[in-house]
């Protein structure tokens, strides 16, 4: 195999003044993949981890962001040029109005603070859209003070632009870039260099979810693995069957200590399911192209993926034993003496609270409350539930989805 080390070597070589080395790096891993044996998943062979620095790459063309510095009566000029910059092709309803709406909603988080002689608006160079809208995305600087946030722009009932509305703080934009909306299309030359912008805006937000959010899904499940590999070198709790009501036709377990499940398509489904393993493929493949409307997870799709066998309960294999047998291998295919529990294909999700478990929690609650205001969360916890279960079913057939899929 001394081949196809010197063959990572040379691919190195070429990757030295990429502007995109990591999604490089990662087409690498998905064409050897293809090829090579499971025993020579290592670093010697593929990119397990990175081998390029993806900081301070600079793009040949325009800027990552551009930064503008106002003063407090200056700030609408600014916003309004800002506007400009994006040379968006068309005509805007009342350009003006928007800027000073925008100057002033951005001027009531700031006017009762001095501005600082660094205070400036930092914005990234390419829009994000999304559906039927672009998005601003940037962050006000005042000091050592950082405050994220995004502007809409809409098409109005005359086809011409508008700032929809100005959102504002690390908690918005995590709904705006959440992994249960479709992804944002953007124009890149140097991703690493706006994902570390974003992530400045929100550093609770994993790098691999912010990369899928960018519609780069391969990168996004390349740090995803590292992030996971990472986390079981660094735990010690064990797989198990995932609380709640099995489904039919996915086996589900989780790891307590990781934000995640997994999922496996059983060889077999009773009745009244009536369907196929390609079928059911394609209603995850459904729900990753489709807009998820805030209300449907996005998932990461793997094939031959290997656990350490030590790391399972022991009810949680004989289930995949019972239910799933074609999807699993156990062995020591990497031939270094450690066990493997090897599954063909998972998907992988963010893990959620089900709702009957959700429900029953507020009702034994609201059974045996130890306050009045644990009785008054509960029946609140309670409502919120049943109106937005019944939201979400609105939103995914207004977005002409089954919620079934």
């Amino acid at each position: 195999m001394d081949v196809w080390h010197q063959v990572k070597l040379h691919y190195i070589g070429l990757l030295v003044d990429h502007h995109q080395p990591e999604l490089a790096e990662s087409f690498f891993n998905s064409v050897t993949t293809k090829i090579l044996h499971r025993a020579y998943f290592q670093n010697d062979f593929i990119f397990v981890r990175p081998a390029i620095s993806t900081e301070y790459i600079e793009p040949r063309g325009m800027p990552t962001y551009r930064a503008y510095y106002p003063a407090h009566a200056t700030l609408a000029d600014h916003i309004e040029q800002m506007l400009d910059d994006f040379a968006l092709l068309g005509s805007w309803a009342h350009k003006r109005r928007d800027a000073e709406r925008v100057a002033d909603a951005m001027q009531a988080r700031f006017h009762q603070v001095k501005l600082r002689a660094n205070f400036q608006l930092q914005v990234l160079s390419g829009l994000f859209y999304r559906n039927k809208g672009a998005y601003v995305v940037g962050k006000i600087m005042n000091g050592f003070v950082e405050l994220a946030f995004a502007l809409p722009i809409l098409h109005d009932g005359q086809g011409r632009f508008h700032v929809d509305a100005v959102l504002f703080g690390e908690d918005d934009l995590q709904m705006l870039f959440s992994f249960a909306r479709a992804y944002f299309m953007v124009d890149m030359e140097v991703p690493s260099a706006c994902v570390q912008f974003l992530r400045s805006l929100m550093p609770r937000k994993p790098r691999a979810e912010i990369y899928n959010a960018l519609g780069l899904a391969k990168q996004g499940k390349t740090l995803f693995y590292r992030d996971f590999l990472s986390h079981l070198n660094y735990s010690s709790d064990r797989f198990r069957i995932a609380p709640g009501i099995k489904g039919m036709v996915m086996l589900v377990f989780d790891l307590p200590s990781f934000p995640f499940v997994f999922k496996v398509i059983k060889d077999f489904y009773p009745p009244p399911k009536d369907t196929t393993r390609e079928q059911i493929k394609g209603k995850y493949m459904l729900v990753k192209q489709h807009d998820r409307v805030g209300r449907m997870a996005d998932t990461l799709e793997y094939s031959d993926v290997g656990f350490p066998l030590d790391r399972f309960e022991p009810a949680l294999i004989e289930e995949i034993r019972k239910f799933a047998p074609s999807q699993l291998e156990i062995g020591d295919r990497d031939g270094n003496g450690e066990m493997e529990l090897v599954l063909k294909h998972v998907y992988i999700e963010r893990r959620m609270i089900p709702l009957n478990i959700y429900l029953q929690e507020a009702f034994d609650m609201l059974a045996h409350p130890e306050s009045p205001a644990q009785a008054r969360r509960a029946r609140e916890q309670l409502e919120q539930a049943v109106i937005e279960y019944g939201n979400a079913i609105k939103d995914m057939v207004a977005a002409n989805i089954f919620p079934g899929d």
